[in-house]
């Protein structure tokens, strides 16, 4: 070591004790010298103690270290011996001689002169202070003599101990004379406590066998190890532990916790270590006796009394960090300890030898070959000797494809450590507590794998057990990459082994679980679940794999699928036999057609010359390949395969075939298993060569009888799962036969007949839930028929022959109900290229049209019975079919088919009765009138029941050919009082319901003919109204829809008849009919379009029409002929003019039920099975036509609205357009109403009203199927039905609300909105919150630049109202508040596309431009404006129009502006309290703020900021801009929450955010730093409420604080006091005085302790020297100096955060000061000790400290770690007779003998859990239950009582320690204020 000032300078003056106190300054463990009543005595105690005060005051620097010692020895007259001191130093020594009394070998003041030789001893002192300081340690030592050594070794030996290891050649040699003088000639009673301090100190002179040191101290530790085997008189221990057992044991011990002492350790063991193997048998004959009874007491010693010991310490050398340790502890094993060594096998327990093999296979992970060169000589045993090799048989053969030479040595690891290596392997694999080292049992298996000798036989035996580790850490691993990156070293694993291997063990895993599938589900289910996995994630794409392995494991699979299915018939059984066959699909997938195809001439056959026995095959394959792959684990070569590949494919057919034969059979029928078989089979038969392996008669017949419809059970219908798989099983075949053997079958029509029939039920559009799929299987049954007419006479036939009610008509309604589900949905099926779609010709490819004789359509017979219900126009066929020609959009395809069926155009042919029937025309062909008659019947009737635009049509296409046609209309006269007695006999003469509602009907006909012919109405108006509404309300509860029709149609005759009587005779009326409204009269009544009514009339209809109207809306009787009610509706509604306002809200209300209730019907049936449903209402139908009827009847009560508001203000310019569905008004929302609105107000209320339940309504209706938790519910196989389904309703609802919106935009946005913050509010009768936001981007009229301004005026409604137009004022009929309005615009904001900020920035800056002008009225929303405010320029930054400087700093000038506004008229209250939270909560998480719900979080102005802040620069683009910010915040936020009376119970984790984002700036360090030093010198700062945020906020603050400013440290040290007595020992303010420097003084070490923890590393190392004097000057204050001795506690705070966060190589200076201190702080519980320097606060802390020593264990505290505890193994196995010595051990005896005489018991401390690491056994969490009085016997106590074996455990477990829990306690403890003064 270097000797020049300014190396040494840089260490500095050691620990000073009180230099300016006036209290003694030192402590006494002891009674010494100087209270002896001698006067010699006491003047040589006071010599001494004259001399230990130049420690404290004379030494500045190194040199003043020499007087101090010289001072030392005068005082104790110690005769010099011959050296280099200077000569005037002896001649003072010498002197001094005389002062010693005689006859005194006591050192008064021991303790401390202990202490400051061990100062003097530090490694920054040069070597001559270490020379002298070791010469005063001489002369003590011959002073007080051996016995005075062996009772003082606790005082002198700490500080010698760690000085070997830093010593320099001139003091290593007195060094080692003093340890073999003074040390090794101990007593062994003495020598043993402190045997493993004293093996850590002698160690470092063993790390270099070079060196001049290794060889006296080799001598001094074999010295050492003799002298523990004799007493004091020198006789043999008596006890059944020998001195070499106890050596040995220490010895380990210091290698396992000591990394820096194991080079000297392994140095020692080549020497010492007895050979633990066997002895040869060759040379057992040449051993004697005595060599065989040493050899047993050597491996006594070393493994008694725990030979785990043994096993660990190899371990630990294994796990080394430095090769050469690893390299010499492989050595050891080779040469020592062998594989074959009887103490491994019988003294070692499983465990352990498990672990030493773990550690010695983990050196291969360091891919070093000296290392594994080594690991394979241990693992093989050594060579055979050569006089053994020339014996062996010559010439050499060959075992298993290797030379018989390496066989012994396979034999030897097979014996010896296969087992062992397995069972470690697979102990890793199986250890997820540490994800880190995952990965590392696949590297090392990988690398075994590089001597075969050994892989060969372990990677067998882990290649599962590795699968099953990665398959299980997919669900464990902490993060994504984490899996990832074991997974890629999985894959490197499974790359390297062996195809066979692989297929070996998974086929083996699979076939052993299906046998256990039975009985044990679980693992069944896992295995399955570990085979997809490896299908998955890694590669099978090698060649052997493909085409020799994976062919045997589907026939295996398929073959135990087939047993299975016989016996298991459970639902968990029937599952895992469908996960087989995926699983065997998969695998069919990946294997190739060359596979199957490629004829291996060495592999077997399977009965291809005699008839298949699929039973006996199976067996003996099964058999053939288990031997076959046993075979190849003993080979190096694999065989050829058990079987041709082309027999395994003709296997695999067969048995897939007989599967799917059983299933079909099967009464029933399992479709998912089915499915997968018929998927297999078509994936064989995608393979050329299984065409002629199929017997298709045999399978068809079979498939005929499955697909007949059962008759035995109603309801009588095929399953439609069955449909499906049987359809699939027949492509399938198509695909796989020949095309002749496919024709010529005769089992297929009635099959694919079976199957049209069964698909049929599931057409009907009352069930939904199969619509699409349905139509979908029909044109794939066209597709396999032969025969072109098979569906369409299907069809036809099914129409006709239905099972359902009403036989007796020719077609029923549920008939024409699916065939018009079939046409729609085979037009949507065949997509929208095609003109015609659903016409698909009878040619096996789909197409339009065709020529020749192919003319015809497949769905033409089935569409002529349809239409051939509209010649009996009194049934309910009739009012379907014409209905259904009303709403269908393809009417047109419908018209050209009839043409081309006429076989000319017949609009050109010549009505002429003269010619006879079946002549012949022109060209000789001849014509079918009858035919043409019909069709022409057919077409008329079309044109008479389709709507106005296709008889226009028709007639713009007889005008262009010319043609025409003369239509009279002859109109009688008849008496309607005749009519009304006719339709009363009528009825009187009905005998059932069916005749009464036909003569019903046909009375109603007839009345509405007479009306139409009748002149006038006046005098009977009285006699219809009433009998025919009565008789309507009749007909709504009978269900009798084809009479509802007829009534309805003559009601709205009569009423049409009665307002044009009105028009001719105003009389009649209340106003006067305009012209045009005269005009109208001429169109017909039932074919005017509404806008050409009058908007008033003289007479409103009968009171009973209106609720005739509302039962029927929400009767199911009306369901049918919905429409019809829709229109009646729309036709009465402008008779009720005068009173629309008032039949509004019932009418709308009856709607919203009666569409709630058809859509919860819906939505049930979609979550039921697949059951076709007789039911004859249709939901979709149903809701769309209340959807429109409530459209229509909000747009005339909002017409009238508008009206009757426009008529009480000025008129409207002529270019203005009113209207629901005219266009948008000017301006952005301007209303088309008046500019006031107060006499209208009752009525626009009731209209917004039914506004919002409608818009709530279709919101509901909108939302279904968009969310994707709900669409999971429904089946993927019917996802077509389902979509369909939930988009026609989607677009409906849609369009519904796009008209709502451009009629009252403002509050339809305003309903939207409360329902989006419903959900906010958890109530689930709203949608999701992302539901309305996706709505709004979908509607045409809620575009941003539409909905921005609508929310402004939303709320300027509820801020400052008198500032908006009364046209743009809202309702305030939502209960939406303007803090609810303001988050929806901010949510809103961030979810419109960064693009959209184009169209709205102008709107939004004059916005808040407006709102900067006068903001008090917004004081309310102005956070969630500066949130807003911030999304713009987020948003802007991301967009070329961003790049605007002018934009953007407009931008930045309004944010500065509105964050000054915000807090200057919303100033932000800092005087909150939030609940603090529980010590036992863990740190580091945020701390949960408890707020009221009244006050969310969101509209917190800290809560906005920290969202803000991170993207700050985004929107204020200038630095100085952000400074700005910054200071703004800080002087508004952070230092009024500091300067709160509240801090810091009003800081919460937002805030801290805020705060740290500011620290980020580094132009505003000036005020942030200024502001966490104001919160950092508080005192209130560190108390309980701050705990939960000290580790996740509190310390990256003060890091980011001392990074910029490092003389904090400085600072903080200067300011703690030295302890004092002057002036207020007497004075009145003493008490007081004293109190407040305590406080101040554990304010500033908590601070300090604070800082230590919050820095990186070793920050803080020049500051050591300056915390250890602080630190030794507080130690010496007392119970009453100032500050006090109760701020010992926090001292302890400092050292612990010291030991965490500081490298142990620079706390070398600081141990003599912890060791002395620990030991008077624990002594002081002695009972007869006095404990005024320690009180109990102080001693728990004490303990907290020595418990974080002994967990952490640094290395210079292990070498006195005896001192306090027992650190060997007598902690566990005491000697008998022996007395404790640790100084923890002693006091508990003491403190257990006085708990049991005042019968006080303790119970253990439950020890903390090790996941993570060994924890603190005494924590904040189990102290803070305890009161004071109690605290010695329920927490010290057992905590003494369990220190010592708790060391030895966590040694011997070789665990780490958990640094973070360590670090989390001492956290509580600093920030607990209940321990402050």
């Amino acid at each position: 070591m270097s000797v020049e000032a300014n190396h040494l300078q840089r260490g500095g003056s050691p620990a000073q004790s009180a230099r300016s106190s006036s209290v003694n300054p030192r402590n006494r463990l002891e009674d010494d010298a100087s209270t002896k009543t001698d006067k010699s005595i006491r003047r040589y105690a006071a010599g001494v103690d004259r001399a230990l005060s130049l420690f404290d005051t004379a030494l500045q620097e190194w040199a003043d270290y020499l007087p101090f010692l010289a001072r030392l020895l005068k005082v104790h007259s110690i005769p010099p011996p011959p050296s280099r001191i200077h000569v005037s130093s002896k001649r003072s020594i010498c002197k001094a001689l005389q002062l010693h009394p005689p006859g005194i070998s006591d050192i008064p003041h021991k303790s401390l002169v202990a202490q400051r030789l061990s100062q003097c001893l530090n490694p920054a002192l040069p070597a001559g202070v270490h020379q002298e300081a070791l010469r005063v340690y001489t002369y003590i030592f011959s002073l007080i003599g051996k016995n005075g050594l062996g009772r003082d070794l606790p005082y002198y030996l700490p500080g010698l101990s760690p000085v070997l290891a830093f010593a320099s050649l001139l003091v290593k040699p007195p060094l080692l004379s003093l340890f073999d003088t003074f040390i090794v000639a101990l007593d062994p009673v003495d020598l043993r406590p402190a045997l493993k301090g004293v093996l850590l100190s002698l160690l470092p002179g063993l790390e270099e066998e070079s060196s001049e040191e290794f060889e006296r101290t080799h001598a001094i530790l074999q010295r050492l190890k003799s002298a523990l085997n004799y007493e004091v008189h020198g006789e043999k221990k008596g006890h059944t532990s020998s001195g070499d057992q106890y050596f040995w044991q220490c010895l380990f011990l210091a290698t396992i916790t000591s990394k820096s002492r194991r080079q000297g350790v392994l140095a020692y063991l080549q020497r010492h270590l007895p050979r633990l193997g066997n002895i040869s048998p060759r040379l057992a004959d040449k051993v004697s006796e005595g060599y065989r009874t040493q050899l047993a007491d050597d491996i006594e010693a070393v493994t008694s009394p725990e030979p785990g010991l043994l096993i660990r310490c190899f371990a630990a050398g294994l796990s080394d960090d430095q090769l050469l340790i690893q390299r010499g502890f492989l050595d050891l094993l080779v040469t020592h300890l062998p594989l074959d060594s009887g103490v491994l096998h019988s003294n070692v327990p499983r465990p352990d030898h498990v672990r030493l093999v773990t550690a010695a296979v983990s050196v291969v992970a360091r891919r070093e070959m000296s290392l594994n060169r080594r690991l394979w000589t241990w693992f093989l045993g050594p060579e055979k000797p050569s006089a053994e090799k020339n014996e062996s048989t010559a010439p050499t053969s060959v075992v298993n494809g290797h030379d018989q030479s390496q066989g012994h040595r396979v034999k030897y690891f097979r014996q010896y450590g296969l087992d062992i290596l397995v069972q470690s392997i697979i102990a890793m694999f199986e250890n997820d507590a540490v994800p880190t080292e995952k990965a590392r049992p696949f590297r090392i298996s990988l690398a075994l794998m590089d001597q075969w000798e050994i892989g060969g036989y372990v990677v067998p035996q882990v290649f599962l057990p590795a699968l099953k580790s990665v398959f299980r850490y997919q669900d464990l691993a902490p993060t994504p990459e984490a899996f990832d990156e074991v997974l890629r070293s999985a894959n490197v694993f499974f790359d390297g082994v062996e195809s066979g291997l692989i297929w070996d063990e998974i086929s083996n895993k699979l076939l052993q679980s299906t046998e256990m599938q039975i009985t044990d589900f679980g693992a069944f289910q896992h295995s399955l679940e570990i085979a997809f996995f490896v299908l998955k994630n890694f590669n099978l794409q090698e060649e052997e794999m493909l085409t020799r392995h994976m062919p045997l494991l589907i026939l295996s699979l398929i073959s135990k699928s087939k047993s299975l299915l016989m016996k298991n018939a459970s639902h968990h059984g029937l599952d895992h036999i469908n996960q087989i066959l995926d699983l065997t699909g998969k695998l069919l997938d990946m294997v190739p057609e060359r596979a199957f195809a490629t004829q291996t001439s060495e592999a077997p056959t399977f009965g291809e010359d005699r008839i298949l026995n699929l039973d006996d095959d199976n067996s003996r394959f099964l058999t053939e390949m288990r031997e076959y792959y046993a075979n190849a684990r003993e080979s190096t070569k694999l065989d050829a395969s058990p079987i041709n590949n082309q027999s395994i494919a003709r296997l695999i057919l067969h048995n897939i075939i007989h599967l799917i034969k059983d299933d079909l059979r099967s009464d029933s029928v399992v479709s998912t298993i089915l499915d997968a078989e018929i998927s297999i089979l078509e994936k064989l038969c995608r393979r050329s060569f299984v065409a002629h392996l199929i017997d298709i008669s045999d399978l068809l017949s079979i498939v005929q009888d499955a697909s007949q419809v059962s008759g035995t059970k109603p309801p009588n219908y095929v399953c439609f799962k069955q449909i499906a798989s049987t359809l699939s099983l027949l492509e399938t075949l198509h695909v796989a036969l020949a095309p002749q053997s496919w024709l010529e079958d005769y089992r297929l029509r009635p099959i694919l007949s079976n199957l049209l029939a069964g698909l049929w039920p599931y057409l009907s559009p009352a069930g939904p839930k199969t619509n699409v799929e349905a139509v979908r299987y029909l044109w794939r049954i066209h597709s396999l028929s032969t025969d072109t007419k098979l569906v369409e006479s299907s069809i036809a036939t099914l129409m006709v022959e239905s099972d359902l009610p009403n036989k007796g008509q020719h077609l029923n309604i549920e008939s024409a109900r699916r065939f018009a589900t079939l046409w729609s949905h085979s037009n949507s099926s065949y997509g929208s290229h095609s003109r015609r779609p659903s016409m698909i010709p009878r040619t096996p490819k789909p197409g339009l049209t065709v020529t020749g004789a192919d003319k015809e359509y497949i769905l033409a017979r089935p569409l002529l019975l349809l239409l051939d219900s509209l010649q009996d126009p009194n049934g309910d066929v009739f009012i379907f079919t014409s209905g259904w020609l009303q709403s269908s959009a393809n009417i047109q395809i419908i018209l050209d088919f009839l043409q081309q069926t006429l076989k000319t155009d017949w609009l050109h042919f010549r009505e002429d009765p003269d010619v006879p029937k079946n002549t012949a025309d022109a060209e000789g062909t001849p014509i079918d009138f009858d035919g043409h008659m019909y069709h022409l019947q057919t077409l008329s009737n079309i044109i008479q029941y389709t709507p106005r635009e296709i008889w226009s049509s028709l007639l713009s296409q007889v005008s262009n050919s010319g043609a025409h046609r003369n239509v009279k209309f002859h109109n009688g006269h008849a008496n309607i009082i005749g009519l009304n007695l006719l339709t009363k006999n009528c009825g009187k003469r009905a005998n059932d319901l069916a005749k009464l509602s036909r003569l019903k009907q046909a009375a109603a006909s007839l009345v509405q003919d007479i009306i139409l012919r009748s002149s006038s109405i006046e005098d009977v108006a009285e006699e219809v109204e009433s009998p025919v509404i009565a008789t309507l309300l009749s007909s709504i509860r009978d269900a009798d829809s084809p009479l509802q029709v007829s009534l309805m149609n003559l009601l709205s005759l009569w009423l049409r008849r009665r307002r044009s009587e009105l028009i001719r005779n105003p009389g009649m009326g209340h106003r006067k009919v305009t012209s045009g409204d005269r005009s109208s009269q001429r169109t017909s009544s039932l074919e005017r379009p509404i806008e050409e009514l009058p908007h008033a009339l003289g007479a409103n209809p009968p009171p009973s029409l209106l609720d005739c109207i509302s039962e029927a809306l929400g009767s199911v009787g009306s369901q049918p002929v919905l429409h019809h009610w829709i229109r009646f509706l729309d036709s009465c509604l402008p008779y009720y003019y005068s009173t629309i306002f008032q039949i509004l809200m019932p009418l709308v209300e009856r709607f919203v039920k009666t569409v709630t209730a058809v859509f919860e019907e819906l939505l049930v049936s979609f979550r039921q099975d697949n059951v076709p449903t007789t039911a004859t209402i249709v939901p979709v139908n149903t809701m769309i036509e209340l959807l429109n009827g409530t459209e229509q009847i909000l747009a005339r009560a909002h017409e009238r609205l508008l009206e009757d508001e426009s008529n009480k203000n000025s008129a409207k310019s002529p270019d203005q357009v009113q209207g629901f569905f005219g266009n948008m008004v000017s301006g952005v929302f301007a209303s088309d109403g008046p500019k006031t609105r107060s006499s209208s107000s009752n009525n626009r209320l009731t209209v917004i009203l039914c506004f919002k339940d409608v818009v709530k309504l279709c919101l509901r209706v909108w939302s279904w199927g968009g969310d994707s938790t709900e669409t999971a519910l429904y089946e993927s196989a019917l996802s077509g039905s389902f979509n369909h389904t939930c988009l026609r309703l989607r677009n409906r609802a849609r369009r519904v609300l796009e008209h709502l919106f451009a009629a009252e935009s403002l509050e339809c946005l305003e309903t939207l909105v409360e329902a989006w913050y419903g959900t906010r509010r958890a109530n689930k009768s709203y949608p999701t919150s992302s539901v309305v936001l996706n709505l709004l981007h979908v509607l045409d009229g809620s575009r941003p630049r539409n909905t921005i301004p609508a929310v402004f005026n939303a709320l300027y409604s509820r801020t400052n109202p008198d500032a908006l137009d009364p046209e743009r004022k809202s309702t305030l009929t939502s209960e939406l508040l303007d803090m609810d309005l303001a988050r929806f615009l901010v949510e809103y904001t961030r979810s419109l596309e960064d693009d959209a900020m184009d169209e709205i920035w102008s709107d939004c800056i004059a916005f808040l431009k407006d709102i900067l002008t006068n903001p008090l009225p917004h004081r309310q929303i102005l956070p969630q404006l500066l949130d807003f405010t911030a999304l713009l320029g987020a948003k802007v930054d991301n967009t070329n129009f961003g790049e605007n400087r002018k934009r953007r700093k407009e931008l930045s000038e309004l944010f500065l502006r509105q964050l000054a506004a915000t807090f200057t008229i919303k100033p932000l209250n800092v005087n909150i309290e939030y609940p603090s939270t529980r010590t036992h909560k863990l740190l580091g998480r945020p701390f949960q703020e408890n707020r009221s719900t009244s006050t969310p979080a969101d509209d917190d102005i800290v809560v906005i900021l920290a969202t803000i802040f991170p993207g700050i620069s985004k929107i204020l683009i200038d630095s100085d801009r952000i400074v700005a910010a910054a200071n703004t915040v800080s002087a508004q936020v952070i230092v009024p929450t500091i300067r709160s009376k509240s801090f810091p119970l009003n800081v919460t984790s937002t805030f801290l955010d805020v705060f740290g984002f500011l620290t980020r700036i580094p132009e505003a360090s000036k005020g942030w730093k200024k502001d966490i030093s104001d919160a950092f010198n508080d005192p209130r700062l560190f108390c309980r409420p701050t705990q939960g945020l000290a580790a996740s906020h509190w310390l990256p603050l003060i890091q980011q604080w001392i990074i910029l400013d490092k003389e904090r440290m400085a600072d903080f040290v200067s300011r703690l006091p030295s302890p004092t007595s002057a002036g207020i020992m007497f004075g009145v303010g003493a008490s007081s005085a004293r109190l407040e420097a305590d406080r101040k003084a554990q304010l500033n070490l908590r601070r300090v302790a604070t800082l230590l923890l919050a820095a990186t590393g070793d920050s803080f190392v020049e500051n050591i020297a300056a915390i250890q004097d602080k630190m030794a000057d507080l130690l010496t204050a007392t119970a009453a100096s100032s500050p006090s001795s109760a701020i010992r506690a926090e001292i302890y705070m400092v050292i612990r955060a010291m030991v965490l966060k500081i490298a142990p190589i620079h706390l070398a200076s600081l141990w003599p000061l912890i060791t002395r201190e620990m030991q008077e702080a624990i002594s002081s519980l002695f009972p007869d000790r006095n404990r005024d320097k320690y009180n109990m606060h102080c001693v728990v802390h004490a303990c907290k400290l020595l418990d974080i020593l002994v967990l952490v264990a640094p290395e210079d505290f292990q070498m006195r770690q005896w001192l306090f505890i027992t650190d060997t193994i007598d902690a566990v196995y005491r000697p008998q007779g022996q007395e404790p010595r640790a100084l923890v051990d002693e006091l508990v005896e003491d403190l257990d003998a006085n708990a049991r005489t005042s019968h006080i018991a303790s119970t253990p401390i439950q020890a903390p859990s090790q996941i993570g690491g060994r924890k603190p056994l005494l924590t904040a969490e189990l102290l803070q239950s305890i009161r004071n009085e109690d605290m010695l016997d329920r927490a010290i106590r057992p905590f003494l009582r369990q220190l010592s074996i708790n060391s030895f455990e966590g040694t011997y477990s070789m665990t780490s320690f958990d640094w973070q829990a360590c670090y989390d306690d001492l956290l509580l403890d600093i920030f607990e204020d209940e321990t402050l003064v």
